[in-house]
């Protein structure tokens, strides 16, 4: 099954974009339709995360992000497998010039990438502009066709320096130290053992502070990168280096990096990555949210 899955995606790679889309959009409502406990998931998250909107605002929100995340599931098609020239014609970079002189002097950098659903389209550019390898930090995926299948994806370019997360942050600090630039993702819930609690639109969030900590001790510039899904294939929105980042408060550096992120999700909502349990982890007493929220119909 899975190498029937890859083989369609190879095929997939040939379609207009517009068709491929369509598809995405096909595929996002049977998900929608099926999917019952990531519906769950999601509605639970939208809802945590935007109190002020009505009940038909988040179904809304989460159908329409339902449709984004299997559009660029889809996406992969292409993304992994048509001709790089025609990646790049779908790859729109936006972002001031000072932004795009500071990610290429020499030294070393933290790309700080959302997990938003362009996120592999992303990487894939950062990768096309970068005139050294990108370090990204990989997670194996549970199936080992799945996992080659998407590492060769991921590293199409041949500028990537692939570092896995099993194997600690030791070799990590040393390439930064020594100039690279790191893709680095950590808007996710890896438990309470790797992080703080600190709120996050509202809710009170494990966050993994590896921004802060990184950056700190590889002595490196962070930059944001927010890639958001177009009718003409991807647009990469790249931030100036932050000022004043880090510091010695890592709670509070941790905190603002939920609030760039914040900002990032306001400006297109539906393209967050809502499917995962963002909120699992809970303060020492606190009930679980997925398992206590009333499924919104």
């Amino acid at each position: 099954m899975t190498g029937l899955f890859i083989l369609g995606m190879r095929f997939l790679a040939h379609w207009p974009l517009v068709l491929l889309r369509v598809a995405g959009h096909a595929l996002g409502l049977i998900l929608w339709a099926l999917a019952r406990s990531r519906r769950h998931i999601v509605l639970t998250n939208l809802r945590l995360c935007f109190p002020e909107r009505s009940k038909a605002d988040i179904q809304q929100l989460a159908r329409a992000h339902f449709v984004q995340f299997a559009q660029s599931l889809l996406d992969r098609a292409w993304l992994w497998h048509a001709p790089l020239a025609d990646v790049q014609a779908r790859m729109n970079w936006t972002g001031t010039p000072l932004a795009f002189e500071q990610l290429a002097t020499e030294g070393p950098k933290i790309v700080f990438a959302p997990h938003f659903v362009g996120l592999d389209a992303g990487g894939l550019a950062l990768t096309l502009l970068a005139s050294k390898p990108v370090a990204f930090i990989f997670v194996p995926q549970r199936s080992q066709m799945v996992d080659e299948w998407v590492s060769q994806g991921r590293q199409r370019t041949g500028n990537v320096k692939p570092y896995f997360r099993h194997e600690g942050v030791k070799q990590i600090m040393t390439g930064l130290r020594q100039g690279e630039m790191l893709h680095l993702s950590p808007d996710m819930d890896f438990g309470p053992e790797e992080s703080l609690f600190v709120p996050f639109m509202g809710v009170t969030t494990a966050t993994v502070p590896s921004l802060s900590r990184f950056a700190r001790l590889g002595r490196a510039k962070v930059f944001t990168l927010i890639t958001r899904m177009t009718p003409q294939g991807y647009e990469m929105a790249l931030s100036e280096a932050w000022t004043q980042f880090p510091t010695k408060d890592v709670p509070a550096d941790t905190l603002r990096m939920n609030d760039v992120l914040a900002q990032a999700i306001q400006q297109s909502p539906s393209q967050y990555y809502w499917v995962h349990k963002r909120f699992k982890t809970r303060p020492e007493g606190e009930k679980s949210v997925y398992k206590n929220a009333a499924i919104l119909r």
